[in-house]
């Protein structure tokens, strides 16, 4: 990984929650069955071993790819952004386009997106474009569907 993970507190507690309902509490009821499952003679047509084996193996994959991303975490606290009239990560962003269309953001880390309530990965192509704004500044970014230009109307950071 060659860029920090920045993540929020409230991103990385969701990450450390799923993490252990998996591991304490889905993993080992899935291991009781499978164990079950197999002492009920043959596996190769044993729905439930062979579903729960699969199902384990992804559980084992995303406890992997969870630790591995709070390892290398970098938990920022957007309350404690201490440049608080330009666009930083944490930042929740009031932007207008060129049709006057507004839109609301807030930058969080790529761990913690979520599009549909406004929370944009900090190394997605709007944020890039939007990192280090102030309110007034009119910001270009290519997107799919061509180049667009968004004005920032408002910017606010979470009270600490």
């Amino acid at each position: 990984m060659d860029r920090p993970n920045y993540i929020t507190p409230a991103g990385y507690a969701a990450l450390r929650v799923e993490y252990e309902q998996l591991f304490a509490t889905e993993r080992p009821a899935l291991v009781e069955t499978i164990s079950w499952a197999a002492g009920n003679g043959d596996r190769s047509e044993n729905g439930d071993y062979i579903y729960g084996r699969k199902r384990l193996r992804e559980i084992d994959r995303r406890l992997g790819w969870l630790a591995k991303r709070m390892k290398a975490a970098k938990v920022v606290d957007p309350a404690r952004q201490e440049d608080r009239s330009r666009a930083w990560f944490g930042a929740t962003i009031t932007i207008a386009d060129e049709d006057d269309i507004e839109r609301v953001l807030t930058l969080v880390g790529d761990d913690e997106t979520d599009a549909g309530a406004g929370r944009i990965g900090w190394n997605a192509p709007l944020a890039l474009a939007l990192r280090g704004a102030a309110v007034g500044d009119l910001r270009r970014v290519e997107l799919p569907a061509g180049v667009r230009e968004y004005e920032v109307i408002a910017l606010s950071y979470p009270s600490g």
